[in-house]
């Protein structure tokens, strides 16, 4: 049956001068996300200093499941300026799963680290924005965790929905998880950790950062899924 959804090529409606410069723009900002995401993991992760108590090692593996593996993940998807746009699809795809699998990896290990640190310090959990914030991340990278299991294995689960809106789907729930895991990062910058550690125009710059890779992929994901219009029967 045909799909009553059409969806918009990237570019579509330009002129070619106009698309050029939209390309050449697109694969600035991808690169530019590469640069923002492993930046962010290094800085935090130096700030962490890890090593030097259990919480040191929460910053650091947080930012290297979200700040860098989770946007990786879906910047491989990118015809500009990602490092694998010449691989195939399926190649693609499994890359994507390793980097996902990295991504719970990190997580768990820098929720166990923070649990571990506030039982320590005798102090209690989920009491600061940032502590719900990151648990509704949580929660939301495991579902799409199996959303996208769901997209791999429609028929060994017995699914009746159609392939393709099964990806939409399971594009839509990673561009949550996505949001939140960069509202998350950002409510960081309020705690006493980050506050005692970062000031100034610095702190601002870190506050407003985790914005632009959040933007870029919000971009890639609704220009690949977002339905431009009816078509006529």
């Amino acid at each position: 049956m045909r799909s009553d959804v059409e969806y918009s090529p990237v570019g579509e409606g330009l002129g070619m001068r106009d698309f050029w410069l939209y390309v050449w723009l697109r694969r600035v900002a991808v690169i530019a996300t590469h640069v923002t995401g492993l930046g962010l993991t290094l800085v935090l992760s130096l700030l962490s200093r890890p090593g030097t108590s259990l919480f040191s090692w929460h910053p650091m593996c947080m930012s290297v499941a979200y700040c860098l593996c989770m946007t990786e993940g879906i910047l491989l998807f990118s015809a500009e300026g990602s490092p694998f746009c010449f691989k195939s699809w399926k190649s693609k795809v499994r890359l994507h799963w390793f980097c996902q699998a990295l991504v719970l990896i990190a997580a768990a290990t820098g929720l166990w680290f923070i649990v571990a640190s506030r039982n320590v310090s005798e102090l209690p959990h989920l009491a600061s924005w940032h502590s719900l914030l990151g648990m509704c991340t949580l929660s939301a990278t495991v579902l799409q965790t199996a959303c996208g299991i769901a997209v791999i294995f429609p028929k060994l689960l017995r699914l009746s929905c159609p392939s393709s809106r099964l990806k939409l789907y399971h594009a839509t729930c990673g561009l949550v998880v996505y949001l939140f895991s960069t509202v998350t990062v950002m409510s960081a910058m309020f705690t006493d950790w980050f506050q005692a550690t970062v000031k100034g125009v610095a702190w601002w710059a870190f506050l407003i950062l985790p914005l632009f890779p959040a933007l870029v992929v919000m971009s890639q994901i609704t220009n690949a899924y977002l339905p431009r219009k009816k078509l006529t029967s």
